[in-house]
């Protein structure tokens, strides 16, 4: 699969892109967690049983799982920022069905449609490989990963707010006035993205995903009701199984996949989405535990007795840290490599943890926990979309990292179902009522550092960081004269001169070889004439791209059948020049 370009000048990104996609990320996380704060009360307020209640949290889950790869390949070949758009509308809709309504079905019909807009994740990172510079990649893409845990954690309190002091359909209207200004910023400030890949949407691959997306997770998120053992569970789970090899199967003979399962199996791609499982499942657990333990009474002996408020307030710097550990990132990834880094930050994880289980008798103790898995939780997921779009194609960066953020949902539903029914398990009744005990919030840290621990194994399997090939060529004392010294030797390659929206040529413009794996194949420097030349490995597809100071970006796509004839191909930069 190949990258092209529309026939759109590219608009030039912006300071404001990356905090308005991080924004846009933030409000779709916040539906995740929406109603955590009225969680108990849904059966009263929907005049229905608990158990049909609970289809409120789980419609948003299982929408959101399908939505990410489907969203992200769409992106991919229809226009990123077009679907990001629509993604966000899709949301918006949802919030406004929900507002309306105190009864089930529609209450979760608008609470599906919510959940669809997860797919916003992706998307936006794809728009930052596309749009922005390299020295500011890192630290952009950090920010939009970390976006899902600073959603979830800044909503709880926010939530927790309007739920004590207003009508709890007010979450919904706010949810969509934050949708609509989502819109509007990224309307005015985020360009379409240049990119596109080639081929067709691949429908049946996107019903057979979402059929065994569906048919796994459903089981997962009611089976502590429905019973581990039960027929409906297990029966759910072999039909998963059966639906989603048949789906592969069928992903391997399309010429166009939904998700191309052979770059998936690439080892960076394979450990980087089985950490990211982990990781979801270490993030949910303090999700869950925390906010329980704040607020049970002081009377049972080990509650802290807070407010619904306090609380949320006591656990949003989880969310918070995990923003700020965006920069702190950028520096250490730049320098030692995202591996390292996750890495890192799944250690920090672990020691959070394993601190939380002798610092659960005091509300500060409980800050403390937060701050520093915070930290951990940052680093790893802020590395996950690095080690991705260094292992795919540009072309399939969206669906991708729809799949990674795919995986890191996986992660939370395990835990929810898994926390869930050891805590339900581990409970004491008390007048009829299940009160969870101190053991059972031990033993879910243990397995939250479990978690981390077979994730620290996947990440110590990912492949070393290799260094651009090229990287001798831009060393040269003259790199102009390095460049017309390679012009004349090169026969197998690309050859000819990077100009200007006029014509005029355009020197020291950063010329990229890219294969058709996705992987950098060559880098240049155009001379001061704006010649360039770039010798080829092989025979095949490539894509050449160009980017200068105070020009847009541009890319265009070529092939070389591998004899000793050189092809020419001029790079002329698409629109008017900027402001660099």
């Amino acid at each position: 699969m190949t990258l092209t370009t529309t026939d759109q000048p590219a608009r030039r990104a912006s300071g404001a892109l990356v905090p308005v996609l991080a924004f846009a990320g933030i409000v779709v996380a916040v539906m995740q967690t929406l109603l955590v704060p009225v969680i108990k009360d849904l059966p009263q307020l929907l005049n229905t049983s608990p158990s049909n209640a609970t289809w409120v949290l789980t419609s948003t889950l299982l929408s959101g799982a399908v939505a990410t790869p489907i969203m992200g390949r769409l992106g991919d070949l229809y226009g990123k920022r077009r679907m990001l758009i629509a993604s966000l509308a899709v949301m918006v809709v949802g919030a406004l069905v929900s507002a309306f309504t105190s009864a089930l079905l529609p209450m979760i019909v608008g609470r599906t449609l919510q959940g669809f807009a997860m797919g916003a994740i992706p998307l936006g990172i794809g728009l930052m490989r596309d749009l922005l510079p390299p020295e500011r990649l890192g630290s952009a893409m950090a920010l939009m990963s970390s976006s899902i845990g600073v959603g979830g954690g800044l909503a709880l309190p926010a939530a927790a707010l309007v739920a004590q002091h207003t009508n709890w359909h007010a979450l919904f209207y706010g949810a969509a006035a934050l949708g609509v200004l989502s819109i509007v910023l990224t309307l005015l400030v985020v360009p379409e993205s240049p990119m596109r890949a080639e081929g067709s949407f691949d429908l049946p691959g996107a019903l057979g995903l979402s059929a065994g997306l569906v048919l796994f997770l459903l089981p997962i998120t009611k089976g502590s009701d429905w019973g581990w053992t039960s027929g409906t569970t297990l029966g759910l789970f072999a039909a998963s199984a059966v639906v989603l090899v048949l789906w592969g199967v069928m992903e391997l003979r399309a010429d166009a996949p939904l998700v191309d399962l052979r770059t998936t199996a690439r080892p960076a791609v394979l450990f980087t989405n089985l950490a990211s499982i982990m990781v979801g499942v270490s993030f949910y657990v303090v999700s869950l535990v925390l906010p329980q333990l704040l607020q049970l009474p002081t009377a049972t002996g080990y509650g802290l007795g807070q407010s619904m408020v306090t609380a949320g307030l006591l656990v949003a710097p989880l969310g918070l840290t995990m923003m700020f550990t965006a920069p702190v990132y950028a520096r250490l990834s730049a320098k030692y490599g995202p591996k390292v880094t996750l890495i890192l930050g799944m250690l920090i994880i672990a020691i959070g943890y394993g601190a939380g289980l002798g610092l659960m008798s005091a509300a500060w103790q409980s800050l403390v926990i937060a701050v520093v898995l915070g930290a951990g939780i940052g680093l790893a997921y802020s590395s996950l979309p690095a080690l991705i779009v260094g292992a795919v194609p540009a072309s399939e960066t969206g669906a991708a990292n729809g799949l990674n953020t795919l995986m890191r949902s996986i992660g939370t539903s395990v835990s929810s179902a898994v926390i869930g029914m050891v805590l339900a398990n581990t409970a004491n009744t008390v007048g009829g009522v299940a009160i969870p005990t101190m053991h059972g919030f031990r033993v879910s840290f243990l397995i939250a550092t479990a978690a981390v621990a077979v994730g620290l194994l996947f990440a110590v399997l990912l492949p070393r960081r290799q260094r651009p090939q090229a990287a001798p060529q831009l060393r040269a004392s003259s790199e102009e004269d390095a460049n017309l010294t390679r012009a004349e030797e090169v026969l197998r390659g690309f050859r000819g001169r990077v100009l200007d929206a006029g014509g005029a040529p355009v020197a020291r413009a950063k010329v990229t070889l890219i294969d058709r794996r996705g992987r950098q194949a060559g880098a240049t420097l155009s001379a001061e004439d704006g010649t360039y030349a770039l010798a080829v490995p092989a025979e095949g597809p490539y894509v050449l791209t160009a980017r200068a100071p105070g020009h847009g970006p541009h890319a265009s796509s070529a092939t070389h059948a591998g004899d000793d004839c050189p092809v020419d191909l001029d790079l002329s930069l698409p629109g008017e020049t900027v402001t660099a």
